[in-house]
């Protein structure tokens, strides 16, 4: 009787829940506002707008909610977008952290919201013209000159200054919190370098990514119109009108949200610049470029006032222009804001506010702001140490070095001993204190992937606080308008204040409308001669030295990894006995700091040796091998950031995180092989072919793109030029072993084998690596290129050279049989200068060719040191300028 064999059925997974289902059964924690009901707690179906938004996602289950969420993490991931608490050269960059829901405001909402801002956009800026102006509102005691005059950001240097244009605010960021019962209140105003809008634009573009049919449906407003009217109204005020020329002001890539500001520059056709790119001559702001002096007419700022002259204001920043207030004074140039805003962000100034508005506007103010005691006024402060259990306990002059500054205090969070430890600090010192009302913020929706944070909430929506930055900009003779948007801030799990630097994150912010979507964008409708000539990039003196550096910084990396890979296949292949070869990889070891000079050599003691070099692959201290120059590749592309596209970008993060985490990781295991060294490098090569790929075919090749191409081919002349001399010094090149690492080094060993076949014929060696000009590694062709380089830098005409060009030797002169000539008759002392055999005396082998290559090498440190003086510090730029008039 035959019996049936048994069948093995995979067990049945359960069915993952629907995302409509999981958005019914979250809530909001008691006390909140629910944005998903639009109710305080436990109450009410979705909102509408809530429901037609899960509608679109009926069909997707937990599982496509996480490769949703994963697929957002990879963008942000992939665009490089990060934000640096604290931005270290020896640490990873943090990524941004974005939410996958949007924080949507219906119609209604919006319209209030909207009208509140606007309103409170003109109180500030009519209180600026007044305290920059007649000061009545000090006179009359409707504001205490203690917030004015007492506060940093005050500056006197700019008292009685018209700015340009007749505008002091052309943007201001305000922060809203929704209250249990649905209602907005003004929590903070930022006046002086809001942060937000090249992240929010980020997050737009992230977000619509993952739900764009129910962008479609919901009918979100667009940003750009907004971003346009921006930039029209800037134009418009500055002194040069619609063909001005505007820069962004920035403190440069160590800055917590310098992404933003690249990303920023970018998008509006902006020049990046940092203060060291601008001088004032004659009341006037000009930026340093490659081809002379540019004048700059307007400036967006996101330095702050104190660090913008070193002249007026710190003496010891470094961040801003000296002069630049009297170019400001003179009516030369715009900034944006005018400087002096900071004291506008004293929270203590928003419980002036009301009266101010019904003095200046005769308006009650229609967007409230929580309430707030500045305890500097004595029945204030007795009215608000009674509250502190329930309030906020905030800093008067927050960031001050002059005023006790600290971190926002929740008095709900603190225990009866510390509330009467905080009432007697703000006793003694009143005016540093404001107290402001507490509410607990409104709750959204947000998506807690599989494998992240807590097992027991994943797959799960979950309710966080949130917090809503909304934009205001300038609209030229209309006035202002607001964003139709935002930049929620969305608080980690259990905790109230949304802080990027607590471990907060971000959320797209969906403004409905019930009419129709504007679609404009920022592209021109016409462009004239003047703006097209604007158009083209101008190359400031500091970019253009980082990128002649992310050049030289891409070339020693290379150097450094085929250099390395060599040396530990000698040490481990057939020729570990090779004295003159094994000589000769310690020389370039040592030369090239890839192990310090105080380590026994390869012949010495070779297991020490492999050691040292391993050892330093994936360091950035002590010898300068392979990490150090990753990591400088990484830290000098970032001041370029602007130029490089993503895909560029993101190869050279990843090469150098991986190579440090990989060998972190074989260091920690305690069995850091050759093998396993070799791996490594050879990914890290790989990887650096993808960067030199990106540099050479996906870069625009103007001037900037021509500096970094010569910091490439300096770096590539000394290090073969120097490499080949060595070889022959040291008689590495005599043997068979040391003939095929030399043209393994120059990476022509495919090219050789294919011409000369198993040849170990010196002529045919100089021919290839020296002579050649179709091979792009030989001598030959490197100093070509870069007296043509030069050339067409230093804007000589076709098929000319200029005098910087001459200070490299020609390869038109080499005659390969003079080169290949062993024993000539005439040696001079430059052409034995270094030479030494391995028994210490001169070695006088290839004379003629050893002179070349000793040319070669001191050339390509004479023309580095010639560009640095003609086109970064502006020796002779005195009498320069381009457009002055």
């Amino acid at each position: 009787m035959n019996e049936a064999m048994p069948v093995h059925l995979p067990p049945v997974k359960p069915e993952s829940p629907g995302v409509a289902a999981l958005a019914r059964s979250a809530q909001a924690a008691p006390g909140h506002f629910d944005e998903l009901r639009a109710a305080a707690t436990g109450s009410g179906k979705l909102t509408e707008v809530w429901r037609q938004f899960f509608s679109t996602l009926e069909n997707d289950t937990a599982i496509d909610m996480d490769q949703r969420a994963a697929n957002l993490a990879r963008q942000v991931r992939d665009n490089g977008i990060t934000y640096n608490v604290y931005a270290d050269e020896n640490g990873p960059q943090r990524p941004w952290s974005l939410d996958l829901f949007p924080l949507i405001v219906d119609p209604a909402s919006w319209q209030r919201i909207e009208a509140g801002v606007l309103q409170r956009m003109r109180l500030l800026e009519r209180v600026m013209a007044d305290v920059y102006g007649p000061q009545t509102l000090l006179h009359d005691g409707l504001l205490p000159p203690a917030l004015v005059h007492a506060h940093p950001g005050y500056l006197r240097a700019m008292h009685g200054v018209e700015p340009v244009g007749g505008r002091y605010l052309h943007i201001a960021a305000f922060d809203l919190a929704r209250g249990p019962d649905g209602n907005w209140w003004l929590e903070a105003q930022r006046s002086q370098a809001p942060s937000g809008l090249g992240y929010l634009l980020e997050n737009r573009l992230a977000i619509l990514a993952q739900f764009p049919q129910a962008f479609q449906i919901l009918g979100v407003q667009r940003l750009a119109s907004t971003y346009r009217a921006l930039m029209d109204s800037l134009k418009a005020m500055s002194p040069a009108g619609p063909d001005a020329h505007l820069a962004l002001l920035t403190p440069g890539p160590y800055n917590e949200t310098y992404f933003e500001h690249a990303y920023l520059a970018r998008y509006l056709g902006l020049t990046l610049v940092e203060g060291s790119d601008l001088l004032v001559r004659d009341e006037c702001l000009f930026l340093k470029t490659l081809k002379g002096l540019v004048p700059v007419h307007g400036l967006l700022k996101r330095v702050d006032d104190e660090y913008l002259d070193p002249l007026e204001l710190r003496s010891d920043s470094t961040l801003g222009v000296p002069g630049l207030l009297q170019a400001i004074r003179a009516g030369n140039v715009l900034v944006a804001n005018a400087p002096g805003s900071a004291f506008l962000e004293s929270p203590a100034l928003l419980g002036f506010l009301p009266a101010l508005s019904r003095h200046l506007l005769g308006e009650q103010l229609s967007l409230p702001a929580l309430p707030t005691w500045w305890c500097g006024e004595r029945s204030a402060m007795e009215e608000a140490l009674p509250r502190l259990a329930e309030c906020a306990i905030k800093p008067t002059y927050p960031g001050s070095l002059d005023h006790g500054s600290f971190e926002t205090v929740l008095g709900g969070k603190l225990n009866a001993r510390a509330l009467d430890e905080w009432a007697g600090r703000i006793v003694r010192q009143a005016e540093e204190h404001t107290v402001q009302g507490y509410t607990p913020l409104s709750q959204m929706p947000t998506w807690q992937a599989s494998g992240a944070g807590d097992p027991a909430e994943a797959g799960r929506l979950l309710a966080r606080s949130v917090m809503l930055r909304v934009f205001v900009v300038s609209d030229g003779v209309q006035g202002w308008r607001v964003l139709p948007g935002g930049l929620a801030r969305v608080a980690s799990a259990g905790q109230e204040i949304t802080s990027m630097q607590r471990g907060g994150s971000s959320a797209d912010v969906w403004a409905l409308t019930r009419g129709e979507v504007d679609h404009h964008t920022l592209l021109a409708p016409h462009m004239t001669p003047e703006s097209l000539m604007q158009r083209k990039r101008l190359i400031t003196s500091r970019a253009a030295e980082n990128l002649f550096w992310l050049g030289r910084y891409t070339e020693r990396a290379e150097n450094a990894i085929r250099l390395a890979r060599l040396t530990l296949e000698c040490l481990h292949g057939e020729e570990q006995s090779s004295a003159p070869l094994l000589t000769w990889l310690s020389q370039m070891a040592v030369a090239n700091t890839l192990v310090l000079p105080g380590v026994p050599s390869a012949l010495q003691a070779p297991r020490v040796f492999e050691r040292s070099l391993i050892d330093s692959l994936g360091s950035s201290t002590g010898a300068t091998s392979v990490g150090y120059y990753l990591r400088a590749l990484k830290m000098v592309g970032s001041s370029v950031r602007e130029r490089l596209s993503q895909e560029h970008w993101r190869i050279i993060i990843r090469c150098e995180e991986e190579l440090f985490e990989r060998c972190a990781t074989q260091r920690r295991r305690a069995d850091f092989s050759a093998l396993q060294a070799l791996q490594i490098l050879k990914d890290t090569s790989d990887h650096m072919a993808a960067i030199t790929g990106a540099q050479t075919d996906r870069m625009t090749r103007d001037d900037g793109w021509r500096l970094l191409s010569i910091g490439r081919h300096i770096e590539r002349l000394a290090f073969l030029s120097s490499a080949l001399m060595r070889g022959i010094n040291t008689g590495s090149l005599q043997t068979d072993d040391g003939f095929d690492a030399m043209v393994e080094l120059f990476d022509s060993a495919i090219t050789f084998h294919a011409q000369f076949q198993q040849s170990r014929d010196m002529a045919a060696l100089v021919d290839l690596l020296v002579i050649d000009r179709d091979n792009p590694r030989s001598i030959s062709w490197i100093a070509h290129t870069l007296r043509g380089r030069l050339a067409r830098l230093a804007g000589s005409d076709p098929n000319r050279l200029c005098a910087l060009s001459f200070k490299v030797p020609d390869p038109g002169t080499w005659d390969l049989a003079q080169l290949c000539d062993e024993a000539p008759d005439l040696v001079t002392p430059a052409q034995t200068l270094g030479d030494t055999s391995d028994a210490g005396e001169p070695s006088l082998q290839y004379v003629l060719l050893k002179d070349v290559l000793y040319q070669c090498t001191e050339a390509s440190f004479v023309v580095s040191d010639d560009i640095s003086a003609t086109y970064f510090t502006h020796s002779g730029l005195a009498n320069q300028s381009l457009g002055a008039g």
